[in-house]
């Protein structure tokens, strides 16, 4: 992480050598296991990481982001596919950016666009409520600020604005951010984990997740694995990743309850064969993680001979020309982790025996069935939770309805981590008394006219199911157009009608609109003859007067009515002539 990159292959031989001896220590301590199932809800997965880890955690959440819907969190890392599969870009505008060499955000956007319409990655539109957390340490000389600018510039073009958050204020170097454990902020250098007095994991997963139980900040609860990651990827040391990964697994996960999974990809030159466990047990996610029913999934990477001796993920290309697709080798690796973590999953079952207990001008009464395993319950109407805080009894009373009105209503249980079960059967109720009037429309407006039509338009009305449309106070369609505009037609020409609508809604109508009018067109097709003043006159098209030919109708003088005068004649309407072209 002292550089995203490979370094030079001759200063890392050795180290290399030292690397594979600490590596079989490693794995000589512990037996691997194959990843277990867990009860996870995999739409809560999220995904974090750090330099060429951010790089790669922004590739898995845009490539993957039906599964990684719950968030992302990105520190010195970028926009995705910053490098475009080259290592040029990837150590200078993706890492080095300037003013004037920047990572070109509006062209990897054009990108994402075309890979997500050929099916090469997610549909961007699953990004659109992501919770995103970007940080950048003001005196990072690794990956610049600018290049997280970018990321910024990036991921508010895809996902709402108010989901996004950049921290960019704080004095760090080129280093995972803690509260608890690390070099001091401004050190750049391994284990690449700096104490800033910042609990970045923390907030990262308060972010994504929303307001979280309080940190274990004693002894961890729960377990960690190391299992084995040639299950997901052919030959892994081959592709870059190492023979195991790790995870963190609180005690309530292990015991079946339900959970979330969040994965963390570490950066060049953090993983065990260069800093042991220090990543995967020290960056502050654990602590979040014991007590909010949090599964962190730490892959991991190995350092090789060929492009890749610092054990980065691949963000430029250096193993797979498919490396930020859903495709690319590592990524499918770690979305079949994942896959294979949420297999467990147990939704609860929806809840039965629901029903309408009690109804009255303005509330409706709902009861069900418990359901083993519920917490809780949400009450939805019309697909709307409707309840502030879970429902811990088997009982509801919606209030604040329009009377003489109907409502469709399902239940969900929730377990104690607040995930949500299967939807019941929906089950309708009917409030007392006479339903409030309907909306009248507003905005009506004659929108074009012919001889024999008249268009109209107007605003939606507020409970409409649709609309009558009245032409001098008679109602002109037999059954409610759906829509909010009309075509009034075999009308006559050059007749004025005046129109209202209404809004129509279970056998209910409403009072008429505010009256627009409207006069067809005249219907008469506008005509030009040129001819000789005579030859108009012999026509019928002018008259003689004293030896001029006037217009017929306008008499307007055209000249001697002789054959040498030549006029160009319009007919604008019946027994009508004018001098002139038809206007």
């Amino acid at each position: 992480m002292a550089n995203t990159l490979p370094s030079a292959a001759s200063s890392t031989l050795r180290p290399a050598v030292l690397a594979a001896a600490l590596a079989c220590a490693l794995q000589a301590q512990a037996t691997p296991v194959a990843l277990p199932a867990y009860n996870v809800d995999i739409n809560q997965s999220s995904v974090s990481g750090l330099s060429s880890g951010g790089f790669m955690a922004v590739q898995l959440h845009v490539a993957f982001s039906s599964t990684f819907k719950a968030g992302a969190g990105i520190v010195a890392g970028g926009p995705f596919y910053c490098a475009q599969g080259s290592v040029t870009n990837a150590t200078g505008p993706c890492m080095a950016a300037t003013a004037t060499s920047k990572p070109p955000t509006s062209s990897l956007i054009s990108t994402t666009n075309s890979w997500a319409s050929q099916g090469l990655i997610d549909p961007t539109s699953n990004l659109t409520n992501s919770k995103v957390y970007l940080y950048s340490g003001t005196i990072d000389s690794t990956v610049k600020q600018l290049v997280m600018n970018e990321a910024e510039t990036y991921y508010k073009n895809y996902v709402n604005s108010a989901n996004v958050f950049y921290k960019k204020d704080m004095a760090s170097e080129h280093a995972m951010v803690t509260d608890y454990f690390g070099s001091s902020c401004s050190v750049k250098g391994s284990p690449y984990i700096n104490n800033c007095n910042f609990d970045l994991a923390g907030e990262i997963l308060k972010w994504i997740y929303g307001p979280l139980n309080a940190k274990n900040t004693g002894t961890l609860g729960g377990t960690f694995i190391e299992y084995n990651q040639t299950e997901f990827i052919a030959s892994p040391t081959t592709h870059g990743m190492a023979a195991t990964g790790w995870a963190y697994v609180p005690a309530s996960c292990a015991a079946n309850g339900q959970c979330k999974v969040h994965v963390v990809v570490h950066g060049c030159q953090q993983d065990p064969t260069k800093i042991q466990d220090k990543y995967y047990r020290n960056t502050g996610y654990n602590k979040w993680a014991d007590t909010n029913n949090i599964i962190v999934l730490y892959p991991q990477t190995a350092p090789s001979s060929t492009g890749n001796p610092n054990g980065c993920w691949d963000w430029w290309g250096y193993d797979d020309a498919n490396y930020a697709k859903k495709s690319g080798r590592q990524m499918a690796a770690i979305k079949a982790m994942v896959d294979r973590v949420a297999s467990g999953y147990s939704a609860l079952p929806a809840p039965t025996g629901v029903a309408v207990s009690g109804v009255t001008d303005t509330s409706v009464s709902l009861q069900w069935s418990s359901v083993s395993g519920a917490a809780g319950y949400n009450v939805y109407r019309g697909g709307t939770k409707v309840n502030g805080s879970t429902v811990t009894g088997t009982t509801y009373t919606d209030s604040g309805l329009s009377s003489g009105s109907s409502y469709t209503y399902t239940i969900r249980g929730v377990t104690s981590q607040g995930a949500t079960g299967v939807e019941s059967a929906p089950v309708n109720a009917t409030t007392t008394g006479n339903p409030p009037p309907l909306a009248v429309p507003a905005g009506l407006a004659v929108t074009g006219q012919t001889a024999t039509t008249v268009s109209l338009s107007w605003n939606a009305a507020s409970g409409a199911t649709g609309y009558h449309v009245y032409r001098n106070g008679v109602k002109v369609n037999a059954t409610p157009t759906g829509g909010t505009t009309f075509t009034d037609s075999g009308l006559t020409a050059s007749t004025s009608y005046s129109y209202a609508v209404t809004s129509f809604a279970a056998g209910r109508e409403s009072a008429l609109s505010s009256p627009v009018s409207a006069t067809t067109s005249s219907g008469f097709v506008c005509t030009t003859t040129t001819s000789s003043n005579y030859a108009h006159v012999q026509a019928g098209r002018a008259v003689n007067s004293g030896g001029y030919a006037l217009a017929l109708g306008s008499n307007q003088n055209m000249g001697l009515n002789n054959t040498f005068y030549t006029t160009t004649l319009a007919q604008t309407s019946a027994g009508y002539y004018i001098i002139g072209n038809c206007p």
